[in-house]
């Protein structure tokens, strides 16, 4: 069989040979090039994707004897294009180049199998053989924790090898991986508990209180806090550049006599331990030199002593506006404690981005300064103006780094709008959201020109989490702190999985807030027209049949405990019940889901908030406001619809509800007309109650 191989010299590059040429290189680098013979290589020159990481390849950690193949390899799969025979038949994310990130993902790949190799006795890929293909597919699936995703990302990345193997102008002759000829599936683990994507949504009771906060500190904390960030770098900027000279000095003295004087605490802060005098906050305060300063707390006897004996905090004079619950959020903000914080803002507006608009976060991390700006005519939707970079692919089908903007802007809800607008407050016009340039408040952490990094946006995520339920506590508002979600840590691409759990189940209470979900339904749909491009029709479709199955499996249980259904659409729910069992335990692809959602006769939705079950028909529907609605308007639910059916356990509900309302109505300080109204809402719930019962269809009563 002919080998397909590309225009190549027929040796190895020099030493000094550029691993990528300038032909390559993203619009407008100008940086540093990684050689031929270097221990590592910087993706830099091909990767435009402000949201990925900077990337090196490392090849010191290759066994040595094998070390020279691999960087050759490594090297075509930077340089030439793969022949397109090599794609037929394979999925989208087989490319004939791939981008800087994948191309670091498959070196790592191959050094994992070269190590292995090596254990095996094996010092050359000349020596590689079928079975060693075979031996190492089988580690792989007996390591802990192995999943189907990432033993075929290792196993495509050995496909690679060999298919740049076959394309070198000197191969080594790698025998074809044996997945590639009997299929990949027998070479992977067993399938889990369906085909879509596994991540798991964050659990109601974590996601609830994390969205209050964040939109907290997006709505009613942002101002106090830019308002300390900014009276922060003025004092920070007048105190590095304050001259030494007499009259500061005096002013300085001035100022801790006056402390002495009326026994104040002097600014200090925590360094390892010690309480040190805020030198920065001081000299800011009296235009004093920072020597100054460090002279007179230091070594002149009575401050020092004084310091030791009165440290206190540095109360930052900027307005405190901010309220929850009617009571201020914090007295004041410390000098040290505004860097923390804009640090929490910037994050905050990361988690109301993130979680509603269903954004992927490299998609969020690439939005610049400008993306959503205010529509022209009132009543229009804000839409968000961003680029795509996971599936952006040049007019040949290769990857494009510098990503493509989106088609179809992503439509924007209130929140989204705001959480952008702190953003633009905080970079320069035209600059990335999350520049990291910008968010390193307070000196922590690298300065790039890059968004940035995921791993760096979880740990702030969780930092979050912990200040937030700190705070809680502290403003006596227990119920509102984040516990820790079951599933681990909350990361930063669960977000969108769990915005289709919340929107197909529409849970109440803390999720709920100024948001409805079935208007978050129609913005996301409105926003992601494409569905092979974004995926997120399948999570809603996927998520919302999980919900509809889960409400028939619950309907048939009760029936067959001996539970009784009412209501005009009582028989409709009673045969869709009979179909519960068929859904138990089954977990649903893309496919299926719409499959299941597309039958009228399973159209069965719960409605918790309402104390009933919608069987849905849209001939018959009270909440439908639109010919083309598919589903119901549950925010909109109207007591008399003919959709309506009622459970015994929705019965007993209304009657727990009842007793609430009855007991707020003989409150003291409740009003008397307001005491009557929740007396007639109690007996109304107890008259719904009290009918269910009265026309309730059991097991015993066929369905006509």
């Amino acid at each position: 069989m002919s080998t397909p191989t590309a225009e190549l010299p027929l040796t190895v590059p020099l030493t000094g040979t550029p691993v990528i040429p300038g032909d390559l290189f993203v619009d407008g680098y100008t940086g540093p090039v990684s050689r031929y013979g270097d221990d590592a290589w910087s993706m830099d020159p091909i990767n435009a994707n402000p949201s990925t990481e900077r990337v090196r390849v490392l090849w010191k950690p290759f066994p040595a004897s094998m070390r020279e193949e691999f960087r050759y390899l490594a090297w075509l799969m930077i340089n030439i294009a793969l022949p397109d025979i090599f794609l037929e038949g394979r999925p989208p994310s087989m490319r004939t180049r791939q981008s800087a990130a994948t191309i670091y993902r498959t070196v790592l790949q191959w050094r994992r199998f070269a190590i292995w190799l090596n254990k095996q006795g094996v010092t050359s890929l000349v020596a590689c053989t079928d079975e060693h293909f075979r031996g190492y597919a089988l580690s792989l699936n007996r390591k802990k924790k192995a999943n189907r995703n990432t033993v075929s990302a290792d196993l495509i990345g050995l496909t690679r090898l060999w298919m740049f193997d076959r394309t070198s102008p000197v191969p080594l002759d790698i025998p074809e991986p044996p997945w590639e000829r009997e299929g990949i599936d027998d070479f992977l683990p067993a399938a889990s508990a369906g085909g879509e994507n596994p991540t798991e949504a964050i659990s109601p009771e974590t996601m609830g209180p994390l969205l209050i906060w964040a939109l907290r500190v997006v709505d009613d904390f942002a101002e106090d806090i830019l308002a300390a960030w900014a009276e922060n770098r003025r004092l920070t900027t007048a105190a590095k550049t304050a001259p030494r000279t007499k009259e500061g000095l005096a002013r300085l003295n001035t100022y801790l006599a006056e402390l002495a004087k009326h026994d104040r605490p002097m600014p200090t802060i925590n360094v390892k331990g010690r309480r040190l005098a805020a030198s920065l906050y001081i000299a800011g305060l009296t235009d004093s030199a920072l020597a100054q300063i460090n002279i007179a707390t230091s070594k002149r006897k009575r401050w020092k002593e004084y310091l030791a004996a009165h440290p206190g905090a540095c109360p930052l004079p900027s307005p405190i506006n901010g309220t929850v619950g009617g009571a201020r959020w914090t007295e004041d903000i410390d000098f040290d404690e505004a860097p923390l914080l804009m640090r929490h803002l910037g994050t905050a507006c990361f988690i109301v981005l993130t979680y509603l608009t269903g954004m992927r976060p490299g998609e969020v991390l690439g939005l610049r300064s400008g993306c959503c700006p205010d529509p022209d005519e009132d009543g229009q939707r804000h839409v968000i103006h961003g680029y795509v970079y996971k599936t952006a692919v040049d007019e040949d089908g290769n990857h494009l780094s510098t990503g493509e903007l989106r088609d179809v802007p992503w439509v924007a809800i209130a929140p989204v709008v705001a959480a952008i607008r702190v953003l633009e407050r905080i970079v320069p016009a035209g600059e990335l959201l999350f520049g990291s340039q910008f968010h390193q408040f307070g000196g922590f952490g690298l300065r790039t020109r890059v968004a940035l990094r995921a791993e760096t946006l979880r740990e702030r995520v969780e930092h979050f989490v912990n200040w937030a339920t700190q705070l809680a506590h502290r403003l006596d508002r227990p119920h509102e702190a984040i516990p820790p979600d079951p599933h681990g840590a909350i990361g930063t691409g669960r977000f969108r999985r769990t915005l289709a759990w919340h929107i197909a189940r529409r849970p109440g209470g803390l999720i709920a807030l100024a948001i409805q979900y079935g208007h978050m339904r129609t913005a996301v749909s409105a926003g992601y027209a494409s569905r092979s491009r974004d995926g997120i029709h399948d999570l809603l479709d996927i998520e919302t049949a999980r919900a509809t199955a889960d409400t028939l499996a619950s309907l048939a249980a009760d029936r067959a405990a001996g539970s009784g259904i009412s209501g005009p659409a009582a028989r409709r729910a009673i045969l869709a019940a009979g179909q519960g069992p068929a859904f138990e335990g089954v977990v649903f692809t893309a496919r299926q889901a719409r499959k299941l959602l597309t039958n009228p006769t399973l159209a069965v939705h719960d409605n918790p908030n309402a104390f009933l079950t919608c069987v849905y028909n849209p001939d018959k529907a009270l909440c439908r406001l639109r010919g083309s609605q598919e589903t119901p308007s549950l925010e909109r639910c109207v007591s008399t619809c003919a959709n309506i059916a009622r459970t015994d356990q929705h019965a007993a509900q209304l009657v727990l509800k009842a007793d609430e309302l009855d007991k707020q109505a003989t409150g003291e300080l409740v009003p008397g007309p307001l005491s009557e109204r929740l007396r007639d809402h109690a007996a109304g719930l107890r008259d719904l109650a009290d009918k269910h019962y009265r026309e309730r269809i059991t097991l015993s009563e066929a369905p006509a």
